[in-house]
């Protein structure tokens, strides 16, 4: 008797598999964490001290220019702080999950399992480092006396949770794409390093009027989460409902285009990685 291996169908997340496996979702994310802070002094400390970094560097350097061209609603430290927290889960996972598939390769060439675990698991390595970060940014919010909205319960996961899903689009798009085409290895950290400087991490949106830069802002899946996540800690923070609609839907566009495109290669996966 055989048995033939399917994927599910195209636009199936395939959660009851997915369950099934779950516990590969610790091992994977475990040892990845694992890996990236393997024989390094600091350890898990680094994932603060990246943001934190960046976020004084570019008060340094940006902070007065920018205050003095647009208005701020925070502090830029603190502005420029929220926005890398945030960034990190989008950077770190897209990183992660489009090299996936190849660093995996010799495990998926071996035995079965939901592939999509493996990009999934990535960006919960993301998600791992941004709580660790956003722990010591809560911290450093209050030593500045920067007030949290009681809406902040609610706009803090919500923005997350959005991140993660525009994450996981272009994460596992890139890691299908990878598997074809080697040269994604060195396109993404190009692509994450383009897009930090055309998403409102370091800026606000309104720093330009231009309408047609302000669209393309709106288009970008990132603008909604960090404009959710600047108003938690924005007095009486206001959310641009008519530009974070358009992002939101861009995240979602991108999630599905991920998603069709990594189930339409994946059973290919163990012959090209």
């Amino acid at each position: 008797m055989e048995y033939e291996i399917k994927p599910q169908t195209k636009l199936s997340l395939g959660l009851k598999e997915l369950w099934e496996y779950r516990e590969l979702f610790y091992f994977f994310t475990l040892r990845d964490i694992k890996v990236k802070y393997k024989q390094t002094v600091l350890g898990f400390l680094w994932a603060v001290l990246q943001p934190l970094i960046m976020a004084l560097l570019f008060t340094f350097f940006l902070g007065k220019a920018i205050s003095n061209f647009t208005e701020l609603p925070l502090p830029y430290d603190i502005f420029a702080l929220s926005g890398l927290v945030l960034w990190g889960i989008f950077s770190s996972g897209i990183n992660n999950a489009g090299n996936s598939m190849v660093t995996n390769a010799n495990i998926i060439k071996k035995i079965y399992f939901p592939r999509l675990i493996i990009p999934i698991s990535s960006v919960l390595v993301g998600l791992f480092d941004f709580l660790m970060a956003f722990a010591v940014f809560i911290i450093y919010c209050f030593f500045n006396h920067v007030s949290f909205s009681v809406a902040s319960i609610l706009y803090f996961p919500v923005a997350v949770v959005l991140t993660c899903i525009a994450t996981f689009g272009a994460g596992s798009l890139l890691a299908a794409l990878n598997v074809k085409y080697r040269d994604f290895r060195y396109i993404i950290p190009f692509l994450v390093q383009f897009l930090l400087f055309v998403t409102p991490v370091i800026y606000p949106t309104n720093i330009t009027q231009n309408i047609y830069l302000k669209g393309l802002l709106a288009l970008n899946p990132m603008t909604a989460p960090l404009d959710i996540f600047r108003a938690g800690i924005t007095p009486n923070g206001v959310i641009n409902w008519e530009a974070d609609i358009i992002s939101i839907a861009s995240s979602i566009i991108i999630f599905i285009i991920g998603l069709l495109y990594f189930k339409k290669t994946e059973a290919y996966f163990a012959d090209l990685a």
